[in-house]
């Protein structure tokens, strides 16, 4: 029996996806990536507005990083984490150079696996090197944020429909307000907003009790939460509190690492740096899994001791730095490096902004165009002066009529209920301005159809 793609039995359970609304459907399988492009089964070409999950930064069909992880599979597939290979070892050196200080690389595999890393590290770093009749052991992180889906990643993340019906969750995180300069109050400027944002943070470590807090964790810009840029205040009084109070700083990279933004790390919009850092996505372009959870030298040290003594982290993850996998980021972020792919995210992010602003700013539907490098949010409304979340029919009527004019686009899908209303634009960072023409076309005719 010959089966093909478009005939096979479809048994697969697809993530955030009502299966229901399938019922009699085939849906789009693709067969091919090149470039910026996605090609399905039936040859129909889109333009990939996501990059996968804000992954393939590089792009789609990179031979050179086929031949190295070929050649590594052929040298040595696999190794146990707990001996060192060539490419773990380099790549782990090579990213602590990038961030520009003294730091150690745990490897796991994806974002929510780094980000439960560092609430672990956190909490033992405070266990060992606290002060007497300190328990620190709260994670603070905000609403809107995604941080993963494992449990205490899910109970990080700041988004009631991804955790309605799992919880409870793991104890110990709190969540504050984050900055939302298009929702502020009106009387507030966006710097007294963001002042705003930082006085309820302390207020919440005050009120929690300061020693009781391990870390606080945040994306330098919430990404999949409605890209949200911070007031300049925000983020470098954020590190301030942190140091005030004894609580480390981390820094969720995951989505804005590796020129996203427009710089090579999101937090050097702000010239502010963490405790720890978390990366996946395009550390190694979708290629292959990886993740990384870095933190800095003073943090490593106060694992150091005795082995009796229990004091070393005591965590191993069977795929962490993947021999394979990490031969491919190294060459994955060689690739970022000597393309400038990240200036190209800053010029072609802000010849987006610039051209959609121009054209389609003063849409009805449309209430801000956000953010920086070659991530993009667009929030929807009904009524501009109310600022009335777009609904779903008309969103998803608007992403249909993209799709159909070659251009695949997301919105922040189970977010905040009522709140889904915020279109994401982020496309590969080897996106050209004729790429960015045909995205803000097929966003015209999307908007056109929306309004009826």
């Amino acid at each position: 029996m010959n089966t093909t793609l478009s005939n096979m039995p479809d048994h697969l359970w697809r993530p955030i996806t009502q299966h229901s609304m399938l019922a009699g459907t085939q849906p789009r399988k693709m067969v091919k990536g090149e470039g910026v492009y996605l090609t399905d089964s039936d040859g129909n070409k889109f333009i990939d507005g996501l990059s996968g999950l804000w992954c393939v930064n590089v792009g789609y069909g990179r031979k050179e990083l086929a031949e190295v992880a070929a050649k590594q599979m052929t040298d040595l597939a696999y190794l146990a984490p707990l001996m060192s290979s060539e490419p773990t070892v380099a790549f782990a050196d090579k990213l602590q150079k990038m961030l520009g200080f003294e730091a150690h690389v745990y490897f796991s595999v994806s974002g929510s696996e780094a980000n439960e890393t560092a609430f672990k590290i956190a909490r033992q770093y405070h266990l060992q090197n606290g002060k007497q009749g300190e328990n620190r052991y709260k994670i603070i992180s905000r609403y809107r944020a995604y941080h993963g889906n494992t449990l205490g990643a899910m109970a990080a993340t700041g988004q009631a429909e991804r955790k309605m019906g799992y919880e409870p969750g793991a104890v110990g995180f709190l969540h504050v307000l984050p900055p939302y300069p298009y929702r502020r109050h009106e009387k507030l400027t966006v710097e007294e907003h963001g002042q705003e944002m930082l006085h309820v943070l302390e207020e919440t470590i005050i009120h929690e009790g300061a020693q009781t807090v391990a870390a606080m964790i945040m994306e330098p810009m919430i990404t999949g939460g409605g890209v949200m840029v911070p007031p300049d205040c925000y983020v470098p009084g954020v590190r301030k509190l942190c140091d005030k109070y004894g609580i480390l700083l981390i820094f969720d990279e995951v989505v804005s690492g590796f020129g996203r933004t427009g710089k090579m790390f999101g937090h050097q919009h702000w010239n502010t740096e963490a405790d720890i850092y978390t990366f996946a996505k395009g550390l190694a372009s979708g290629y292959m899994p990886i993740a990384a959870t870095v933190a800095k030298s003073h943090i490593f040290e106060g694992f150091l001791g005795k082995p009796n003594e229990l004091k070393h982290f005591r965590q191993i993850n069977t795929f962490g730095g993947h021999t394979v996998a990490t031969a491919v980021a190294m060459r994955n972020v060689q690739i970022v490096e000597e393309e400038d792919l990240t200036g190209n995210s800053d010029r072609m992010g802000r010849y987006f902004r610039k051209v959609m602003q121009e054209e389609l700013g003063d849409h009805p539907l449309i209430g801000e165009i956000r953010g920086h490098g070659l991530l993009t949010g667009i929030e929807t409304v009904s009524d501009r002066a109310a600022k009335t979340p777009l609904d779903d029919a008309r969103l998803n009527l608007l992403l249909g009529t993209c799709a159909q004019n070659g251009v695949i686009l997301g919105r922040n899908s189970n977010t905040i209920p009522g709140r889904c209303n915020v279109l994401l634009v982020a496309p590969p960072l080897i996106a050209t301005q004729a790429h960015n023409d045909q995205i803000i076309g097929a966003l015209k005719k999307g908007f056109a159809a929306a309004l009826g």
